[in-house]
């Protein structure tokens, strides 16, 4: 709906909820009436006009998730606070060669951590996690003593959207619950403690079985 669209139909609520002199003035009946629909026509303007300057009646619904780089080429360039800005950099370090769909995954992974009893409750904590010890963080880019350099900006675009719509809640359940994952070039030993979820391009990802995750 385009603003002049809101605009006309405000202009014509407020017309109709303009008080009428009553000619007759029968028992006060006719002018209590027209008042009492001139405030409550005078509340919904006062709605509508808030709607508008809030935005939720020109705001567009989100595109359903595809998969695809043809899909995340087609949303509008993303933006947010600083977890988002922290979700976006652990995609670009930890997952801009995967597949689109592996990279919904693996953010999906920090978000299932967030949610979880076992882990810090904001992205940039989880991410941060361990941090300060060489080799022995949670995602090994913030310890491996290299400078982080964003040199790949249509990489970077790309991944921020995936933060974006895994933040925003839009993207569907792939990893049913996850909140470990690796590479499929290494076996660590940890994942034979838990129960393995999915396999999504070159990650396998886990979570804790369901009898040591029951206060979750």
């Amino acid at each position: 709906m385009t603003k002049l669209t809101v605009l006309a139909a405000c202009l014509a609520a407020l017309s109709i909820a303009h008080p009428v002199q009553s000619d007759t003035g029968r028992d006060g009946f006719e002018t209590e009436t027209q008042s009492a629909q001139s405030q409550a026509g005078a509340g919904g303007l006062k709605s509508l006009f808030a709607a508008l300057k809030s935005g939720e009646l020109t705001r567009k619904k989100p595109e359903p998730v595809s998969y695809s780089l043809d899909w995340l080429d087609r949303q509008p360039a993303p933006e947010g606070d600083a977890n988002w800005k922290c979700l976006s950099e652990a995609l670009y370090f930890e997952a801009r060669g995967e597949t689109v769909k592996g990279q919904f995954a693996v953010a999906e992974v920090i978000m299932n951590r967030v949610k979880s009893s076992r882990f810090p409750d904001t992205p940039c904590a989880v991410i941060r996690q361990g941090t300060g010890k060489r080799f022995q963080c949670q995602f090994t880019y913030t310890c491996d003593g290299h400078r982080e350099v964003i040199a790949e900006p249509q990489a970077y675009r790309r991944v921020s959207t995936v933060a974006r719509a895994i933040i925003d809640g839009v993207a569907g359940n792939l990893t049913d619950g996850a909140t470990y994952y690796h590479n499929t070039s290494v076996r660590p030993r940890w994942a034979k403690r838990f129960t393995r979820t999915a396999r999504i391009g070159v990650h396998l990802f886990y979570r804790p079985d369901i009898r040591t995750a029951s206060n979750d």
